[in-house]
């Protein structure tokens, strides 16, 4: 599962930042290169609670088949797509199939990881992604370098790569049974999550933008802020998911919450620089990349085997929700006020995420006793 989620986001994270690029020089706005990824999460936000439960119906290893083909199609399609209004088209049946990739590989995981050790499972796993997402932009780029279409023909080798994975995976999940199994949305756990798409809204705007903002202030290279947000995530993660197995999820994904919001809003008030943004992605890398599989292990321990799928894309809408409407705000915002004012907005609406949680938890607890 590790070299699976490694290939998937080793292939997606050369086209999100590089999709604009493209985009804008097929007469795109800065907007309209935001939308990419903000309709692609979007799309994977609204689809996930039924991709979810269409995984726990049908299995989760032939969801990652599925998805892995349904990718690599869009690869050829990308190639070519001759305007931003058909890149913008293909990436929203994209983002469905996306969903289904990451609903189906985060309950897979579950389902591996013993239990009194999930945190510590997952955020392991999850280091595949992050070590992928270090790596895959400045390969992106310098692949880039030689033109879309050879950057597509490595997408499509590597989605193809990640549907043999998949094949060779054994399925240890058992359908649901078609009679007792509900397409229910798990509210319970999406009203919770909805703490996560506060403080992931800043992770879609600098996932889109963090490299023009560097190529506008002549900071090199154009990836340096993803980069140092990975390489913070893997040295954080490993230790701060272990605290959450042993003292309380609660107690770690809060102060990781905090320093979130903190790594943005040095990103904000910060004069540009490369030192600004290696330290800006640092702090936002380790509270963002520990928050999530802490996360994931505190609503995941509440739920029964049979609704991990649902429970899980009820999660990714949140996450992704949150990512895309960060992704989409921040390119309006950028084109009218600047840079630091689209950060700072992200910064404030990140500083809400500690206080909605802390509510909405209570008052879920409170109903369920």
């Amino acid at each position: 599962m590790c070299g699976f989620s490694f290939t998937v986001f080793i292939s997606a994270f050369q086209l999100f930042p590089t999709a604009p690029f493209h985009i804008r020089d097929l007469g795109g706005s800065t907007f309209a290169a935001g939308l990419f990824l903000g309709l692609l999460t979007y799309s994977s936000a609204f689809s996930a609670p039924f991709t979810g439960g269409i995984a726990d119906r049908i299995g989760h290893r032939r969801v990652l088949k599925i998805g892995s083909l349904a990718i690599a199609f869009f690869s050829i399609a990308y190639a070519f797509a001759p305007s931003p209004a058909l890149m913008l088209a293909l990436v929203v049946p994209h983002g469905i199939f996306w969903s289904g990739l990451m609903v189906a590989s985060g309950a897979y995981v579950t389902s591996l990881v013993p239990e009194e050790r999930r945190a510590e499972g997952i955020g392991y796993w999850g280091l595949s992604t992050v070590l992928a997402i270090a790596l895959a932009p400045n390969i992106g780029f310098l692949i880039f370098r030689h033109g879309w279409f050879v950057l597509c023909a490595v997408m499509l080798g590597l989605n193809l790569l990640m549907a043999a994975i998949a094949w060779s995976l054994e399925e240890i999940h058992a359908p649901a049974d078609p009679r007792e199994h509900r397409f229910t949305l798990e509210w319970r756990v999406l009203v919770v999550s909805l703490s996560v798409f506060l403080y992931s809204f800043g992770y879609g705007g600098v996932t889109s933008f963090s490299a023009m903002y560097a190529e506008a202030s002549r900071i090199s290279p154009r990836a340096i802020y993803l980069t140092s947000l990975a390489v913070a995530i893997l040295v954080s993660r490993p230790f701060a998911a272990r605290l959450g197995d042993r003292f309380g999820y609660r107690r770690v994904f809060l102060p990781c919450m905090g320093f979130a919001c903190a790594g943005l809003t040095l990103l904000a008030v910060l004069p540009p620089s490369r030192s600004a943004m290696i330290l800006s992605g640092g702090v936002f890398g380790a509270g963002y990349g520990t928050a999530w599989p802490v996360f994931m292990a505190y609503m995941l321990g509440r739920i029964e085997p049979g609704r991990r799928g649902a429970a899980y894309g009820a999660m990714i809408a949140a996450l992704d929700t949150g990512i895309g409407t960060g992704s989409t705000t921040l390119g309006w915002l950028i084109e009218r006020y600047g840079y630091a004012t689209a950060f700072g907005a992200a910064a404030a609406l990140s500083a809400l995420s500690v206080p909605y949680f802390l509510i909405a938890d209570r008052a879920i607890n409170h109903r369920d006793r």
